[in-house]
């Protein structure tokens, strides 16, 4: 294995239960259903904007306009790196592996997430916004093969939506279903395969 390539949310970054209000766990409860609701991944795909998903949570919730944009700019404040995750990618750079990122992504959220050191560890990155495709379409995965010339059974993808390994996997890459509510265990078992 050369490459590895890293989701972002649930992988590398998450919010830390305890620092979130009930409030926002209620709001963003469907962000870890199976299936990604259509609104939440247009403003993944870069189709739709925040002032559009804002109106869409009023829609669903029933909050005024104001609670719901201080919602959203709570869930992108709270972000943060995980830390088992961001040890591990300093261990996978040090030992010469190349390492990518392939995410789902809103544009608010991803300009927020740029800025971790951890970030400028990455040799590319394919984010949603910015091709205007998701995962599991299997087009954002030929775009991160494409761009930077990998070779699939040269490149373990890391996820926690099962959905996306399956087509990561009929690509030819290998996948890793990582378990965002176990990241220690999940990075240890990476660093078993990977630097053993």
């Amino acid at each position: 294995m050369k490459n590895i390539v890293f989701d972002l949310g649930g992988v590398l970054f998450a919010r830390d239960k305890r620092k979130c209000s009930p409030e926002i766990m209620e709001f963003f409860g469907f962000l870890r259903t199976p299936q990604m609701p259509r609104f939440w991944e247009e403003y993944d795909r870069g189709t739709s904007t925040f002032d559009e998903v804002v109106d869409e949570l009023c829609r669903m919730t029933g909050r005024s306009r104001e609670v719901c944009v201080g919602v959203m700019h709570e869930a992108i404040d709270l972000q943060e790196p995980v830390a088992a995750t961001e040890r591990l990618i300093g261990e996978l750079k040090r030992a010469g592996y190349r390492l990518y990122v392939l995410s789902n992504m809103s544009r608010e959220f991803i300009d927020y997430l740029r800025r971790f050191p951890v970030y400028a560890l990455f040799d590319g990155e394919v984010v949603s916004c910015e091709e205007h495709t998701v995962k599991p379409e299997r087009r954002i995965y030929e775009i991160l093969l494409e761009r930077y010339a990998l070779q699939p059974a040269e490149t373990l993808f890391i996820d926690d939506r099962e959905a996306n390994i399956a087509v990561a996997e009929q690509l030819g890459i290998h996948g890793y279903h990582f378990a965002h509510n176990d990241p220690e265990t999940a990075c240890a078992e990476l660093r078993r395969q990977l630097l053993a």
